[in-house]
């Protein structure tokens, strides 16, 4: 009888031991994309739970990203078809966000398009862009818990 109370007593003290690291369950429970906004910006939206009260989680956006570049002569025209280049570049953002008192953080991160590269206008012509901006392979993932949420779609 004595054993069975000894054996009792250690598994019901491991259960409440074990316990907490089973309380937090980490999973996003929304996830979402809007842009391209007049700069070329996807904006990703997201809300996780199961988070730890007061913690403080890494967050980083991700996408593909396709965007043009053209040169504009001094009365606002294209004047060549070839004077334009295309970008496709994997594209990021990250943030640090801190759980309220329900373990749960809403909020949002925003991608810049890529950048021209070393595309230049010749002389008298300027470098207008990103004319058109696309983004497919869209996500957002929580870096300290290693969860991510895709967001599926193309948004141009």
């Amino acid at each position: 009888m004595r054993i069975r109370t000894t054996l009792a007593t250690t598994a019901a003290a491991l259960a409440i031991a074990v316990t907490p690291a089973f309380a937090a369950s980490p999973h996003f429970v929304r996830a979402s994309a809007t842009g391209p906004n007049a700069e070329g910006q996807l904006t990703v939206s997201f809300k996780e739970a199961g988070l730890g009260n007061g913690q403080t989680i890494a967050y980083q956006a991700d996408a593909m990203a396709t965007a043009t570049y053209q040169c504009f002569n001094k009365g606002g025209h294209n004047p060549s078809a070839g004077n334009k280049t295309t970008v496709l570049q994997d594209v990021s953002a990250t943030g640090s966000l801190t759980a309220g008192r329900n373990g749960s953080i809403t909020g949002s991160l925003t991608i810049d398009p890529p950048g021209p590269g070393t595309f230049t206008c010749p002389p008298g012509q300027r470098l207008v862009g990103p004319t058109d901006v696309s983004y497919t392979d869209v996500s957002i993932t929580d870096t300290n818990n290693h969860a991510t949420e895709p967001i599926p779609g193309t948004f141009s």
